[in-house]
């Protein structure tokens, strides 16, 4: 019974443990994308990349594609804004957790089982200017691959979004659920220097 008792009160307080660091992580993120409408933009170019994959008529189609640019533009800037301002948080406060719950709080104690959003941040800034500004003028049919990338780096963000504020489980069932993508489908379709770049910033995992 007293093992019982104990067991409870354990799980009672890894539980609370847990729900605070994820306040305190989603707060944090908040503050600091409440400056942006990363999340707007994002689901503007979603839906616009439908429309015109969509879209029959080769005029409309480029029309929309150039309307897009646009949004794409400010995308890459706000990304590249809340990387610089996350610079600003601390070391302990930016770190990722691997570990499964309950050891998270214990993460930034254990060698190898956390990394750094900032540095995170930084790569899916790179990433998302990589794949909306490529060095060659590009054909129609190379823009729907261009936005099939940039579709890519805008779920790879969201997905270190609510791996930072709650876990990587959690993080790709989301993605999973509200876009049909498994994480290791949008890992694999980002482009080769960003998904090179992650990995080795999570040490291959």
């Amino acid at each position: 019974m007293e093992i019982f008792i104990l067991s409870m009160l354990l799980a009672f307080a890894a539980y609370q443990l847990k729900s605070r660091s994820e306040r305190r992580r989603i707060r944090l993120l908040g503050e600091h994308l409440a400056d942006h409408q990363i999340e707007k933009l994002m689901q503007t170019l979603t839906e616009g990349y439908a429309r015109a994959l969509g879209e029959t008529d080769a005029a409309r189609r480029s029309s929309i594609w150039q309307l897009l640019s646009g949004t794409e533009d400010k995308l890459c800037a706000q990304t590249r804004q809340l990387a610089e301002g996350f610079a600003k948080v601390s070391e302990a406060q930016a770190r990722m957790n691997r570990l499964p719950w309950p050891l998270s709080e214990a993460a930034s104690l254990i060698t190898g089982s956390s990394f750094d959003l900032r540095a995170a941040l930084n790569i899916h800034a790179a990433g998302l200017t990589r794949a909306a500004h490529p060095a060659p003028a590009e054909e129609d049919g190379h823009r729907k691959a261009r936005a099939f990338t940039l579709s890519a780096e805008m779920l790879l963000l969201q997905h270190s979004c609510h791996w930072f504020c709650k876990s990587k489980s959690v993080a790709s069932a989301r993605v999973l659920v509200r876009h049909q993508t498994p994480y290791a489908q949008v890992l694999a379709s980002v482009s080769p220097e960003t998904r090179r770049a992650y990995l080795d910033l999570l040490g291959g995992l």
